[in-house]
């Protein structure tokens, strides 16, 4: 049981914050498939109703999560390994194929099941755990390789669907919990001067989908225009929507389909379109004070491997929401990466929930003054 005093422990604004964008999301989500919606789509088709479906799933696992101790869950971390390194293996065999990835389970032929992004999490709950035990071979280096093979299987597996988008996300999600682990400044060099090297080696094995996204953001006029045609609609949308928007359900890229995929990749598209730049600025206004309150959980937390949960959860939502809007406004290649808590897709919701039960439950059962030099239970 939880006692009572720790109530006052759990991060109620965080949870606030969180029911905010899920709420914003829904609206844009409603705003994007409204011609769904007339067309009289059967009700278990439309990503509305599926999202709030979603969302309450994702709400029951953040509340789980949270309730019981980090330090308990981190018993199972190896058992969440090894169980996503099985569906990532069974994906190339049984998945299904969108936007040129195999990266889909469906279930039921109801619901679809990513098991990259659950790949996040227990990369999270391995590498915190990791870390705290031996920090100081991070400093030294050697825990730097040991950390990397950690990490690449998934990698590895995730990189041959091809996803890299989350491919990259974990790479960040790697080199930001190295960063709060402790890793020196000349060590964060060499590692910056081998992935200078390892570019050229990179692009020959990068798919040929991936090297067009990037030609296509480094050399637009070398891209044929109807491979352009999402991005440029995406720019339009974005730019149009002035200081207060078009109003909601009135944006002409998303109303008249212009836009395509619009409730999923480019729902930030959607927003800025139809709420403007006062809009745009409330979402990065929540995302920011989201992210502080996971920076607070980390730096309150009583011992390492809170402080490197509640940080990797940080970075994995701070790496998505900058790639995605970084895409949209043409600072980045596309990427395909959801935006979190907005965009639609059950796993990537149920996924980012999680990560935020795991910083609730590092608020809620951090320990007193007077307990925290005891050992890890």
């Amino acid at each position: 049981m939880i006692d009572a005093r720790k109530v006052f422990q759990f991060d109620w604004l965080l949870l606030l914050l969180t029911l905010l964008l899920i709420a914003l999301g829904l609206l844009m989500i409603a705003s994007a498939t409204r011609n769904m919606q007339q067309a009289n789509v059967p009700l278990r088709d439309q990503p509305l109703p599926r999202q709030a479906v979603f969302a309450v799933i994702g709400l029951l696992v953040l509340a789980v999560v949270s309730i019981i101790s980090y330090r308990a869950w981190a018993a199972w971390r190896w058992v969440l390994y090894a169980a996503i390194l099985i569906l990532l293996a069974g994906v190339q065999l049984a998945g299904r194929t969108h936007f040129g990835a195999t990266s889909w389970f469906e279930l039921f032929d109801v619901v679809g099941l990513q098991p990259s992004e659950l790949a996040k999490i227990a990369l999270i709950m391995v590498l915190a755990r990791y870390f705290a035990d031996h920090e100081e071979q991070v400093r030294r280096g050697p825990g730097v390789l040991i950390s990397l093979l950690i990490a690449a299987p998934l990698l590895g597996l995730i990189s041959a669907e091809p996803d890299m988008g989350t491919a990259a996300v974990l790479v960040a999600i790697w080199v930001a919990m190295l960063f709060v682990a402790g890793l020196r400044p000349q060590h964060i060099v060499v590692l910056a001067l081998v992935a200078v090297v390892l570019a050229p080696l990179l692009w020959t094995v990068m798919p040929p989908h991936a090297r067009e996204r990037i030609l296509m953001f480094v050399q637009p006029e070398s891209v044929p225009s109807d491979e352009l045609y999402n991005v440029l609609q995406a720019l339009i949308g974005v730019g149009s929507g002035g200081l207060w928007g078009k109003g909601l359900g009135q944006g002409t890229q998303t109303q008249l389909s212009f836009l395509r995929v619009r409730h999923t990749d480019y729902i930030f598209a959607v927003l800025a379109e139809e709420l403007g730049f006062v809009g745009s600025l409330l979402l990065l206004t929540l995302f920011a004070g989201l992210l502080l309150r996971l920076v607070r959980a980390a730096a309150r937390a009583s011992d390492a491997y809170g402080r490197l949960l509640a940080s990797g959860v940080a970075a994995m939502i701070f790496v998505q929401v900058f790639i995605n809007i970084g895409f949209h406004v043409r600072l980045l290649p596309v990427t395909g990466l959801p935006l979190p808590l907005l965009s639609y897709g059950g796993s990537s919701l149920v996924t980012t929930l999680m990560g935020l039960g795991l910083a609730e439950s590092v608020s809620l059962h951090r320990r007193s003054k007077e307990d925290a030099g005891l050992p890890l239970s």
